[in-house]
């Protein structure tokens, strides 16, 4: 493995650590110093970037098979979470995206979306044949998961969109979510619907792949912000424009957020006229939540930059912690010390 130092006039290193003349050593694939710069013999490629240098970003929330990886990794996201694609074609994936030479991002896979009989994704077009698992009771929901982990899956999602077709039922969704558990894998649920954040609250998902466009009530936004996270996937409810469901996402993440629930950054990429890469829009939309432009650049990094933490850094031209569409130039990506775009 080859050492890399790469130098910036201002860097970000994570929440609370603004460094000017800033330096980062990567070796082996992981950050082995990050602060001020400082004299550091024997790197094998030294870098400076006029630049703004922070985390890579991380997108919670993908469908891989429907973009390119390529783009993604060149667009400053070194690492997603694939959250529904047949087993078959998104776990060997998975699997070849851990090489370092891989011209994509790491990929961190759910495999299927478990469902009901008939019930979302299984008769929607964007879905191929195998995007959605039904599951007939708990019994079968539990193998299921199971199987699901000895495959790789690295999170559980659970389709509780009751206006897509039939979902698991209370029994099922609980023992889909106590066999993951049993596997130390966390379960994300797309709740649409009448009562399905509820629902999942009561059996213990601990995340929502997408903020919900309904509106939740106060004691359901207390509730959520005490035991679940929100993957955020605004700009698939606008697409730019403004609309009711985005009026009514943004307050739920809003009274969410003010409750202390935690929001992390996702696009749904696959979905729409989502660009692959950095995707500033989803950005300027979390903010416009109520975070702050700090608050939401740490929604989207996989780690802050620290010893012992992935090699995973990208420059933009300008500050996104003034101004977010920033964000759209990047000008460097290294990914577990590599570089490949700068």
């Amino acid at each position: 493995m080859t050492t890399l130092s790469v130098r910036a006039p201002l860097a970000w290193l994570g929440p609370g650590r603004l460094v000017q003349d800033a330096q980062v050593v990567c070796d082996g694939g992981v950050v082995t110093y990050a602060g001020d710069a400082t004299r550091i013999d024997h790197a094998d490629r030294d870098v400076f970037v006029d630049g703004f240098l922070m985390p890579a970003v991380a997108d919670r929330h993908v469908h891989i098979g429907l973009s390119d990886p390529a783009a993604v990794l060149l667009g400053g996201v070194t690492a997603v979470r694939d959250l529904a694609w047949p087993p078959e074609r998104i776990f060997p994936l998975a699997d070849a995206s851990e090489m370092p030479s891989f011209e994509g991002p790491l990929i961190l896979a759910a495999g299927p979306m478990l469902t009901g009989p008939g019930g979302y994704p299984t008769q929607d077009s964007w879905a191929p044949p195998g995007t959605g698992r039904e599951v007939k009771d708990a019994e079968d929901a539990a193998a299921t998961v199971e199987e699901l982990a000895r495959l790789g899956s690295a999170v559980i999602k659970v389709s509780l969109n009751a206006d897509g077709g039939p979902t698991p039922s209370d029994a099922a969704l609980a023992a889909i979510c106590d066999a993951a558990h049993a596997a130390d894998l966390p379960v994300t649920a797309h709740a649409q619907g009448a009562g399905q954040v509820e629902r999942a609250l009561g059996a213990g998902v601990d995340e929502l792949a997408h903020t919900p466009w309904t509106p939740l009530s106060p004691d359901v936004i207390h509730t959520a912000a005490s035991r679940i996270r929100i993957v955020s996937t605004l700009d698939i409810l606008s697409f730019g424009r403004d609309t009711p469901e985005i009026r009514t996402a943004l307050d739920n993440l809003r009274r969410f957020h003010d409750a202390g629930g935690t929001v992390v950054y996702g696009t749904d990429l696959g979905n729409g006229s989502i660009p692959p890469g950095i995707h500033s829009r989803e950005a300027r939309l979390i903010a416009e939540a109520g975070l702050t432009k700090e608050e939401v650049l740490a929604t989207m990094i996989r780690a802050p930059l620290e010893p012992d933490a992935p090699a995973d850094l990208i420059a933009v031209a300008g500050d996104p912690l003034e101004d977010l569409p920033a964000l759209e130039h990047v000008r460097l990506v290294v990914r577990a010390g590599r570089v490949v775009l700068g």
